[in-house]
């Protein structure tokens, strides 16, 4: 019988609120859907020249995710641009407004409890897949693959 008895986790161990049991440090469904909403209603406002700023008018600005924290209190916005301005630039200039950007959604995401506050970080997830993109097309692994390829060829026919 003392082996049927489930355990629960000793003190300082219990899941943090967001983590879900399978996954750990994954984002709940929740805060994914609540990110989501977030991103919609940032690309909204930021398409529509909401905010007043010259700086970002005329710049393609690009808002790939929206990582909440598992509280829903905290939205990072991850930006990328294309454009004549820095992406650190234009990441400045919305943060200058993240309040603005705060009371602004808080009407079109009226039905969550809180407003998140929001940071702006610069989105490196392209220049990070362009690398790899590079690495993979590069002379070096080619060769790589190429003497892998006659390895196995040469291997198989024993």
């Amino acid at each position: 019988m003392k082996d049927e008895v489930e355990r629960r986790p000793a003190q300082g161990q219990s899941r943090r609120k967001g983590q879900s049991r399978a996954t750990g440090n994954a984002p709940s469904q929740r805060m994914l859907r609540v990110g989501e909403q977030v991103r919609h209603a940032l690309v909204t406002v930021i398409q529509r020249d909401e905010i007043n700023d010259p700086l970002l008018a005329g710049t393609l600005i690009t808002i790939s995710e929206v990582r909440m924290s598992p509280d829903l209190k905290i939205a990072t916005a991850f930006v990328s641009t294309v454009g004549a301005q820095t992406p650190e630039a234009i990441v400045k200039a919305l943060a200058g407004h993240a309040k603005y950007l705060r009371g602004r959604l808080a009407g079109d995401l009226g039905q969550m409890r809180s407003m998140p506050s929001f940071r702006f970080r610069v989105d490196t997830a392209f220049e990070n897949f362009a690398k790899i993109d590079r690495l993979l097309h590069s002379d070096a692994v080619r060769r790589d693959v190429e003497s892998g390829e006659d390895g196995e060829a040469e291997g198989g026919g024993k």
